[in-house]
């Protein structure tokens, strides 16, 4: 037999209706494909990339600047949401400053610069950040595989400004109109705000279109150094077969990102929850996932990876129930009970 023909035994020979378990199986199978072999548990590990954006300078969001840190901080005392859905679950979790727009630093230092630039008015950053925030994010995804033993890796964020940054680079690389995938992220629901990014991230993508040869172009240019580093850790992750868990909008742009430089990334990401950000979708359908694969549903925009959290909590379930319940095999043939469980 054939792993993946062990795979399909595994799932649809427990003792249940075929796929009545819907998206669990679907994304459980996807996880051991991924794998290319059985593991006897899931070991999950969360990154946390904390960085500063300098577009934040055209008023793009209600909160200072100074709230990555102290987020960030509050993260690493655990005491932010992540740090209760992680330690709820049992998932240990870095938070990595890559570029925190402080004299304090919050978590691992591996600061690139103090924040990128405003880039309606320069490239974000030079392609020695950008390079230096690309091998971060290979390394910390290399530290939760090699030194920390997973074999499941999640991502998360945390940076004031971000959604305008990943808003800019999925237009950037989409063309779909700014009114499309621009979102409140952490302001309060006002329409001027909303017209106030749409005008930033239109003007701003146009300011730099010409310089867009690839995707490490568009990021380095518009994106952020938390962007950079997920994208490069998901893409490392995919090079060593190890599936990863997207969170929200950010996560899903790094994603569409990784997914266009290097197509192989698509096997290994998993969905956890469709972010209330309008460009969500749009992020995760460039990586070949479609809305209707996505399990979670909760009106989610925290960030911080607090909904790929709750997904290697469903996987984790998933596992153990595949590797413990009973199996239609062990039923008589002629048993009246399991004809009646195959045909339900």
């Amino acid at each position: 037999m054939d792993y993946r023909a062990e795979v399909d035994n595994l799932i649809n020979g427990a003792a249940k209706p075929p796929d009545s378990l819907g998206l669990l199986e679907k994304l459980f199978k996807k996880l051991l494909y991924a794998w290319g072999t059985m593991h006897p548990e899931i070991k999950p590990y969360h990154l946390i990339f904390a960085a500063d954006n300098g577009v934040v300078e055209e008023g793009v969001v209600d909160f200072p600047s100074e709230i990555t840190y102290l987020q960030a901080q509050n993260m690493v005392d655990g005491r932010a949401a992540i740090s209760c859905f992680c330690k709820a679950n049992h998932v240990p979790y870095s938070v990595i400053d890559i570029g925190i727009n402080n004299t304090k630093t919050a978590g691992i230092y591996r600061r690139v610069a103090p924040g990128t630039r405003n880039f309606m008015k320069t490239e974000a950053m030079t392609q020695a950040e950008f390079d230096e925030a690309w091998r971060v994010g290979e390394e910390m995804a290399g530290y939760a595989i090699d030194t920390q033993g997973a074999n499941l890796v999640s991502f998360g964020e945390m940076g004031i400004g971000n959604t305008t940054t990943s808003s800019a680079v999925l237009h950037a690389m989409t063309g779909i109109l700014p009114e499309f995938v621009v979102g409140y992220g952490a302001s309060a629901p006002t329409t001027d705000m909303l017209k106030r990014k749409c005008v930033v991230v239109a003007k701003g993508v146009e300011r730099h279109r010409e310089t867009f040869r690839r995707i490490e172009d568009i990021l380095r240019c518009v994106g952020g150094f938390d962007i950079v580093a997920i994208c490069a850790g998901m893409t490392e992750c995919a090079k060593r077969k190890i599936p990863f868990v997207i969170d929200g909008f950010i996560t899903a742009v790094a994603f569409a990102c990784a997914s266009r430089i290097n197509r192989d990334v698509e096997a290994y990401g998993l969905p956890s929850h469709m972010s209330k950000e309008p460009g969500m979708g749009y992020a995760l359908l460039l990586g070949n996932i479609l809305a209707d694969d996505v399990p979670i549903r909760a009106n989610m925009a925290l960030g911080e990876g607090t909904g790929a959290v709750l997904m290697v909590a469903m996987l984790r379930t998933m596992a153990y129930t595949m590797y413990t319940m009973a199996r239609l095999a062990d039923f008589e043939v002629s048993s009246p009970d399991a004809q009646h469980l195959t045909a339900i």
